[in-house]
Order: structure tokens, then C-alpha cells, then sequence
């Protein structure tokens, strides 16, 4: 291991690495009975999966959980195949460690938890999961403000957070961590990928007026997409916040119609999304006229469990996506790992994965293949193992996980939903996926800055 290496992971102390949170001394010094926060003693190692199983992001938790779950099957070597077992590869070709023989030789068992969609409900379960039921992982959530506190809980309790749905640019951005990591993409990278289309498909002279969650999903969704059209030409009219579950978004559409705007950008996402959309077309927003031109409406983020729910409302809105299931059929081998994922979880649930159930599995499978390659589940060998993690064959083509914010950077998807869809499972086309190098920033960029991911913690 590096200096470098060593300073990132704490403090050097006469050639010592010493953990950021207490005074953790190396495994040969310490007279502790485990080395790290609930260190496996066992043949067996724990999972927490914490989701919202209730609220209005619960349809993206049901299917985070299904994923997980598919996981779990997959890394104990049970199922009917192996998933993306067999086409996880590193930069070099190789395969994954992971061998269907648990983790180190350890099954994995797993714990769940409902986050409610609520920030302190989140932070609850997942001490729980830490402190009642040995948790050595959390991973999961479908909303950025608690992912942002689950994350901070696991920095202090010196465990590991694989972030689930969190689109948030806090999350690692000014809210970073050295104990979490982020699949997922972010606000920035919509707004990087959809700024090019929406200007293709709707003229670089728009006028937009914003409806945006009230939490810090929202607000970085918010700026990320009005700075990328505000600098293609677009003019923002207005920005009215709106409550997470209001149900009733009525009031809300009303003065869009007064307002000059040609454009709504709806910064909702699950069930709110659903509502705002539905209510939107109910006031006839999608027959309407404005500045000469035809309405148009715009969600930054949606996936295909809510287009679902949109039902033909979301025919021809323009969004963004981390994945979709029909991408290695659509767009060719740069994102093998798909049909692998879809065809296993199409096996035992039924319907295909949704980008929730997607991200959900591939963070399972990345910490328990960092945990193989730093043999030890060490929180900080873990941290060293995923910095600057380059990988394919998760469906999402070549993959970094950086260093600075680890924060991972890879293709997006930009979607539209079909006028006329086959079936209920195939609502969304595929419009573009714009490559990586279009969507990557500096670490500091002002979007993101504030943030220090700090020393790794391996201690409560």
C-alpha cells in the first residue's frame, strides 16, 4: 500500500495508518475482541437492506428488495443461473472473484428494513440493522435525503454504504463520505445528457417553469437541469417547491398556465411524479399552446415502474435513466451484463427489472467482490479496493468508481415514453445513451462542491 493510500485511508503516525473516527489501532496492537465494527466470527456475514417499503418511493423499494434478494441467491450460489456472476469483468478482461461460494468462504444472510421514505425512519433502521443485527453492509433507498443520512450513520458506525437510488448531487458531493459509494448517477449527469436532446427536440428558445421536490434531491435536480438549458438558451420562468407525498398537485399546475411558460419541468419522482404528471395532463398542459408553440412537459428522472404508473400520460416525455433492461439488445455488447440480469430476474419474479432493482443487485455485487479482492471485510480495505475500481459487464458498459467522491461514471440513458407500447413492461424508448465523457466533471465542481469524503472509519 502507498503513502498515499495510507493518508486517505487515516492519519500516518510514525508509518501507522490511524482510522479518522477514535484511535484505531492496527489489528496487532488493539486488544479488542474484532478488528472493525462487527467483524464476521462466524460462517455466515449479514447484508442490511434498507428501502422504502411504504411512502411514495415504495414501488422503487419493492423492487430494490427483489433485486437484493436475487443477489443474495446469486453470491450463495443458489437460483437457476448465476446472474451477472458470469459476465462481471475488471478493466483487464479477468472475471470477478465472486464464485457462488458466499463471500470469503462466508454465506451471506440478510437483514430488511423500511425507510418510509423519510429521513429519520431510514436513519433508525439502519442502526438497527448495524447495532441489533450485525450488519456489516447497508445498502439501499430510493430518496436522497435519506440516503444522505444513512450514509453519514454508517461513516460514524464504521461500516460500509453501498447507496441505492439516490440521485441527489449531496450525495457525493458536499455530503460525501469515505464509507459510501455511489452506482447510481446524478443530477449533474441529467442535466449534462438531457440539455443536448431537449434542445434537439424542442428549439434552443423555451421558456421553463419548474415544480421541484422539497428536499435536496430536488434541489440539485433543479439546478443541474436549469443551468444545462439555461446555457443552451432556454429562460427560466419560475421554480416553485413542492412537498414530498402531496398526493394532490392541482393547486400547484393552475399558475403554470399564467405564467408564460412553455414548458413544465416536473422535478417529482415515484409516486409524486406519477400525480404531478397526471394532474398536469388533466388541465390539459399536453393540448396546450404557449408563445406560439405546442406545451411540452419534461421529467428529469423517471424509470419504467413509473411510467407505469403514468400509464399513457407518459407517452412522449422526455427523461433520464441509469439503465434499461433493453439495452444490450438495443445498443449491442458495450452493455453485456443486461440480458444476464433480465433474464435472471425475469426467471423468478416474472416482468423485468426496473433501474431501482438494477442498481440495487450490481451494489450487492460490487462490495462483496471488493470484500474478495482486499480479502478481509475491513471497511478500509473495502474503501481501498473500490477506488478507482474500473469494471464492465454490469450492463452499464465500462465503468470507473473515482477515487475523489466515489461517485461511479459511466454511460446515460436518455428515454421517451412510447406513444404506443407493446405491453405494460415496455413504456419507455430507448432515445440516446449518451457516453461518459459528455456527463463527467471535476471532483470540485461547483455543483458538487463543499464536500470532503474525509479517513475511512472501520470502528464505531
Amino acid at each position: 500500500m502507498t503513502k498515499e493510500k495510507l493518508t486517505r485511508r487515516g492519519v500516518l503516525k510514525g508509518g501507522v495508518a490511524m482510522a479518522g473516527a477514535g484511535v484505531a489501532l492496527p489489528t496487532i496492537f488493539t486488544s479488542r475482541a474484532n478488528a472493525f465494527t462487527n467483524e464476521p466470527t462466524g460462517d455466515t456475514v449479514t447484508f442490511g437492506f434498507n428501502v422504502p417499503q411504504s411512502g411514495a418511493y415504495a414501488d422503487e423499494g419493492a423492487d430494490q428488495l427483489r433485486a437484493y434478494e436475487l443477489a443474495v441467491e446469486h453470491l450463495n450460489g443458489e437460483g437457476d443461473d448465476n446472474g451477472m456472476l458470469e459476465t462481471f469483468r475488471y478493466a483487464d478482461g479477468s472475471r470477478t472473484q465472486l464464485t457462488g461460494q458466499g463471500i470469503l468462504g462466508k454465506r451471506v444472510e440478510y437483514v430488511t428494513g423500511d425507510t418510509q421514505t423519510k429521513t429519520d425512519a431510514a436513519r433508525a433502521s439502519a442502526r438497527s440493522m448495524i447495532e441489533k443485527d450485525g450488519a456489516i453492509m447497508i445498502t439501499g433507498g430510493s430518496s436522497s435525503g435519506p440516503a444522505v443520512a444513512v450514509q453519514a450513520l454508517c461513516q460514524e458506525a464504521g461500516v460500509i454504504f453501498m447507496a441505492g437510488l439516490t440521485h441527489a448531487n449531496d450525495t457525493t458531493g458536499k455530503d460525501r463520505r469515505a464509507n459510501g459509494f455511489r452506482h447510481f448517477f446524478n443530477s449533474y449527469m441529467s442535466g449534462a445528457a438531457l440539455a443536448p436532446v431537449l434542445a434537439d427536440a424542442y428549439g434552443t428558445d423555451r421558456k421553463a417553469y419548474y415544480l421541484t421536490a422539497d428536499y435536496n434531491w430536488g434541489y440539485t435536480t433543479e439546478q443541474a437541469i436549469s443551468e444545462a438549458t439555461e446555457a443552451m438558451g432556454w429562460e427560466t420562468v419560475d421554480k416553485v417547491l413542492t412537498p414530498l407525498g402531496a398526493g394532490d398537485f392541482s393547486a400547484y399546475i393552475t399558475p403554470v398556465l399564467q405564467s408564460g411558460a412553455d414548458t413544465l419541468v416536473l422535478v417529482h419522482y415515484g409516486g409524486d411524479m406519477v400525480n404531478s404528471l397526471t394532474n398536469a395532463v388533466e388541465f390539459g398542459l399536453r393540448e396546450a399552446q404557449a408563445n406560439g408553440r405546442d406545451f411540452q412537459i419534461v421529467v428529469p428522472l423517471y424509470s419504467e415502474l413509473m411510467a407505469r404508473g403514468a400509464g399513457a400520460n407518459i407517452a412522449g416525455i422526455l427523461g433520464s435513466q441509469n439503465w434499461d433492461w433493453k439495452l444490450e439488445n438495443e445498443r449491442g455488447d458495450r452493455y453485456v451484463g443486461t440480458n444476464a440480469f433480465v433474464q435472471s430476474f425475469g426467471r423468478k419474479y416474472g416482468f423485468p427489472p426496473s433501474q431501482a432493482a438494477h442498481t440495487g443487485y450490481v451494489q450487492a455485487l460490487l462490495y462483496a467482490d471488493a470484500v474478495e479482492r482486499a480479502g478481509s471485510f475491513d471497511p478500509c480495505a473495502v474503501v481501498e479496493a473500490l477506488e478507482d475500481f474500473e469494471f464492465d459487464g454490469l450492463g452499464n458498459g465500462p465503468t470507473l468508481y473515482r477515487a475523489e467522491d466515489h461517485q461511479c461514471f459511466k454511460d446515460v440513458v436518455v428515454v421517451r415514453g412510447k406513444e404506443d407500447p407493446e405491453d405494460e413492461f415496455d413504456l419507455v424508448e430507448i432515445v440516446e445513451v449518451t457516453p461518459v465523457e459528455q456527463v463527467t466533471y471535476p471532483h470540485d465542481h461547483p455543483q458538487f462542491a463543499g464536500g470532503s469524503l474525509g479517513s475511512c472509519n472501520n470502528e464505531a
